[in-house]
């Protein structure tokens, strides 16, 4: 007798539908798993045996086959073996799952997941709201999930019941009674560590950049001597965000379940901060690995990427951000296939003007000591492709000692805040919802940036001025759009202009 239940795997951060088949026949006791599997799938045959013996069940005592379908895409993880281990005791004929149970288990309008331990415990596993999310779309009336991970698969939409074990699950299906479902995960109160701006003392040019890179969801790159509020400034940026969208809720947590980093339970409602270190690998930004995990890049999606001292990274690294820069995703190809992973998020970068940070200073023991080869050398780290892809360059200037103690007077943030809100919400209506400036291209691009008259009439001669790319220029277009939004106003006015090409000059 051949049985089928549903579950499902992860593909990247996205998870895919598979049919668990297992059939019982004649021939010597043994179990063979198919299906393009990994060894922690192939170890499965072990764990779901000893589950279903130390669970008060009868494992086939005849030869078992089990199919992951289909049979082409690569299954990786432990989040199958509740689902094998029912579809052995449904096929199997005197595995004393009883009558009830397995009229249930013809119900293909269900999924299972969960890892089994050898006493039949069912111990959660990662992912779990990206595996029922799919599970849901693909028709599943409802879930059966660990304890563990219930609230976060019932954000799905489907019910979903929680279980402790394997005999526990039979025993459920086996009832005619209901069966308690678990609550959806609630808002998350974490809202991260991130610095106000009245912190930061002084420096309002760099400041209002940050408030314009929020409200648009631009690019922004900080250069300056150490010591200037380069880091403060990128960590206060954060704050500055609105919270996420419901969809967006779900898919940050979605992807920070795949990569176990949901450190509380709750939908993650604040936009993630990542601020890899300068060491990191071309694997630990992109994402890979042989048990995939998403790369920081994925993990800043529809939050922000820090990077501080931007020279200092690897030079793929920082060529590998080209793509995701422009495009908000990033194509992994590798032996298993190409994978399509998410990466829309704001990059705010750091950088000093030479190695020892103090190109620029003129005098006394401030003055920099690098020989000019070395400082170009320095800056071509950050190649001219990459910084085009920059809306904007901003200098930040050392603050003197007798401004650094005055007292910061109330919250600068939250006002600023609303502001970026009112202004997202201007750019919400005029483009659709979750559609921001720094994303505007080709027709949208002319039909929104409306320039007044005088605007018109020197924007010629701005380009000119500025040596502006057609990246340049599109760019410089984007951010005197928000900068424009920021004022409440419908059309683009030479102010609004000339204040783009300043950020864009650095």
């Amino acid at each position: 007798m051949i049985a089928r239940v549903q579950t499902a795997c992860l593909d990247g951060v996205q998870a895919r539908r598979v049919w668990v088949e297992a059939d019982v026949g004649g021939g010597l006791p043994s179990v063979r798993l198919v299906g393009l599997t990994d060894r922690a799938v192939q170890e499965a045959k072990e764990r779901v045996r000893s589950a279903i013996d130390n669970s008060g069940f009868v494992f086939p005592q005849h030869r078992v086959t089990i199919n992951l379908a289909p049979a082409e895409l690569p299954k990786e993880g432990t989040a199958f073996d509740l689902a094998i281990a029912l579809a052995v005791l449904k096929s199997g004929a005197k595995t004393k799952l009883g009558v009830r149970a397995a009229r249930a288990l013809e119900n293909e309008q269900q999924g299972f997941i969960g890892e089994l331990g050898l006493d039949g415990n069912i111990r959660a596993v990662r992912g779990a709201l990206a595996l029922s999310s799919l599970l849901a779309e693909a028709g599943a009336l409802r879930l059966f999930v660990p304890s563990a991970n219930a609230a976060e698969a019932a954000s799905s939409g489907v019910p979903v019941h929680p279980v402790d074990s394997l005999r526990e699950v039979v025993q459920y299906l086996g009832r005619s009674t209901a069966i308690p479902a678990a609550e959806a995960m609630k808002e998350s109160s974490a809202h991260g560590g991130t610095l106000d701006l009245s912190e930061i003392q002084q420096q309002d040019v760099p400041k209002r950049a940050l408030e314009i890179a929020a409200a648009g969801g631009h690019h922004v790159l900080f250069t300056g001597p150490p010591g200037s509020g380069k880091s403060m400034l990128a960590r206060a940026f954060a704050g500055l965000l609105p919270d996420l969208s419901p969809a967006e809720a779900k898919t940050v947590t979605a992807i920070h379940s795949v990569a176990g980093l949901l450190s509380e339970p709750g939908l993650v409602r604040r936009p993630p901060l990542r601020s890899p270190h300068h060491s990191t690998s071309l694997a630990g930004l992109l994402g890979g690995g042989r048990s995939f995990r998403p790369g920081e890049l994925t993990l800043a999606h529809h939050g922000v990427l820090v990077l501080d001292e931007l020279p200092e990274f690897h030079r793929d690294c920082l060529e590998a951000l080209r793509e995701p820069l422009e495009e908000g995703t990033i194509r992994l190809s590798r032996a298993h296939g190409m994978r399509l992973l998410p990466a829309r998020f704001c990059l705010v970068a750091t950088a000093n003007p030479c190695p020892c940070g103090r190109a620029g200073a003129t005098s006394g023991d401030d003055e920099c000591a690098c020989p000019p080869e070395l400082v170009a050398r320095y800056q071509r780290k950050v190649s001219g492709p990459l910084r085009d892809r920059i809306d904007l360059v901003v200098q930040v200037r050392p603050v003197g000692l007798e401004r650094l103690r005055e007292n910061p007077h109330g919250s600068q943030s939250a006002p600023a805040r609303g502001r970026v809100v009112a202004a997202r919400a201007m750019q919400g209506t005029r483009q659709g919802p979750g559609n921001l400036n720094a994303g505007l291209s080709g027709p949208a691009l002319e039909e929104v940036c409306l320039l007044d008259e005088k605007a018109s009439a020197r924007l010629p001669r701005i380009s000119a001025a500025y040596g502006l790319t057609g990246r340049g220029f599109f760019s410089v277009m984007r951010v005197a759009r928000t900068i424009a939004d920021l004022d409440g106003s419908g059309v683009i006015s030479e102010r609004h202009l000339v204040e783009a090409c300043a950020y864009r000059s650095g």
